[in-house]
């Protein structure tokens, strides 16, 4: 490998973005940080206060920030996808106020309209605010999903026609979400699987990998269920994280845990990944 990769995880930010991410990173031994800057769960825009911006700003962290998980450019809800332009907006420009590095996105479900409708949407919607982002801003990350319903993206596959309907766009990044790569079929834990996905995944989008959420699986390979797992103790296991690490294609990419349970387990799971790093 050429390059370190960092290993940290989603924090959370209680007291303020920075004093409580900051807190909540030296507490599990975090390299770097994943926030949300408003409610993963809501629409509402937090304005966030400057004085927490600038410090995470300041501290150097390498940061990026999740989009509240309701946002789908894919729905044929003209509500939704309304709201989706807008928090997306929102959260790439508190990215460019936190210094965030990356904005990472789910790529959404058709839901009930026909595929190629949302994925027009899609490109009608998305590749605007694509376009917004100033210099030395936060790349948009897209996250596959893990094949539920009508995913617009699940397997690497998937990524060739999302990314050409956003023209290639130089700012989308991809984030590659370990559990939704096993759900949706590509089996990590097999002999050779990791480096077959990330080979695929460096053919169709060479350098554009820029963020791991590293989580073990509850279900089996395929099983299209987005239900994540501590490291080791799901379905993908501990080797194939350490293949993940050496693979050229991740070399210097951050990996984040989301994982079940608290301060304890998160600790637990961020020392085992960096156990593995080490020790190659």
């Amino acid at each position: 490998m050429t390059s370190r990769s960092l290993i940290g995880g989603h924090v959370l930010v209680t007291g303020g973005l920075a004093k409580g991410g900051l807190a909540y990173m030296a507490d599990i031994g975090a390299e770097m940080i994943q926030v949300f800057v408003t409610n993963p769960r809501g629409w509402a825009l937090n304005p966030g206060k400057p004085d927490q911006d600038a410090a995470l700003a300041e501290s150097g962290v390498e940061t990026f920030v999740h989009v509240p998980y309701l946002a789908n450019f894919g729905s044929p809800s003209a509500e939704t996808l309304a709201n989706s332009v807008a928090v997306v907006r929102h959260t790439l420009r508190r990215g460019v106020d936190i210094g965030a590095k990356g904005v990472v996105v789910h790529t959404g479900s058709a839901v009930s309209q026909p595929r190629d409708d949302a994925m027009r949407q899609l490109r009608e919607h998305l590749l605007p605010l694509l376009d917004e982002i100033p210099d030395g801003g936060p790349d948009l990350l897209l996250e596959p999903m893990a094949g539920q319903g009508a995913m617009l993206c699940a397997t690497v596959d998937d990524l060739e026609p999302y990314l050409a309907a956003l023209d290639w766009h130089p700012r989308a990044g991809v984030c590659l979400d370990t559990c939704h790569a096993f759900a949706a079929g590509h089996d990590l834990a097999a002999e050779g699987g990791v480096g077959a996905t990330l080979d695929l995944l460096h053919k169709i989008a060479p350098g554009r990998l820029k963020l791991v959420h590293a989580n073990d699986s509850k279900d089996v390979c395929g099983a299209k269920k987005d239900r994540h797992e501590n490291i080791g103790a799901g379905h993908i296991g501990t080797r194939p994280f350490a293949e993940l690490m050496r693979h050229p294609a991740a070399a210097g990419v951050p990996l984040c845990i989301e994982t079940p349970g608290k301060a304890d387990k998160h600790r637990e799971d961020i020392a085992t990944l960096k156990r593995l790093r080490d020790e190659g």
